[in-house]
């Protein structure tokens, strides 16, 4: 078991957001899902049979997943990096975590459908923002990244 793992709060789709993380990712597995019985439906509001917590693995990571209502939503302020290889990985996770009601923010940020943040960002970003040990690239290298939405490597490699 690992020492510290991420928790996330939904409403309802707890089950359907680990199944759509699952598919995206290499190395990775729905654990298990701990369902709602009759006395934890009563008590909570929630459907007997639903499922409550979902135990899932993306590329050795853990995360826990929890029906727990509407109380709490997610925020800007927490996020998940995703370091891509090329372009075509980049591509692959923008498209796929901002359809079906994703939204695309600045810098290599999005939101997925259901609210949580990620940042796709190809995995030599700090050697492209370092700009070689030239400021001036570097400097330039910042600007176009500050002008995108999803990253494009090469701009970033041609700033």
């Amino acid at each position: 078991m690992q020492k510290i793992s991420p928790f996330l709060w939904f409403d309802t789709q707890a089950e359907e957001a680990a199944n759509f993380y699952v598919s995206l990712f290499k190395n990775s597995k729905i654990l298990g899902v701990n369902r709602y019985d009759a006395a934890s439906a009563k008590a909570s509001g929630k459907t007997e049979g639903s499922a409550m917590v979902v135990s899932f693995e993306l590329e050795g990571q853990r995360f826990t997943a929890l029906n727990g209502g509407p109380q709490f939503t997610f925020g800007e302020a927490v996020s998940f990096s995703v370091s891509c290889e090329d372009q075509e990985e980049i591509d692959k996770f923008w498209n796929a975590l901002t359809t079906n009601g994703g939204a695309e923010s600045q810098c290599g940020w999005l939101k997925d459908r259901f609210g949580l943040s990620w940042q796709i960002v190809p995995a030599k970003l700090s050697e492209l923002l370092g700009g070689g040990g030239d400021p001036a690239k570097a400097q330039r290298a910042m600007v176009a990244m500050l002008g995108m939405k999803k990253l494009i490597i090469k701009d970033l490699e041609n700033a």
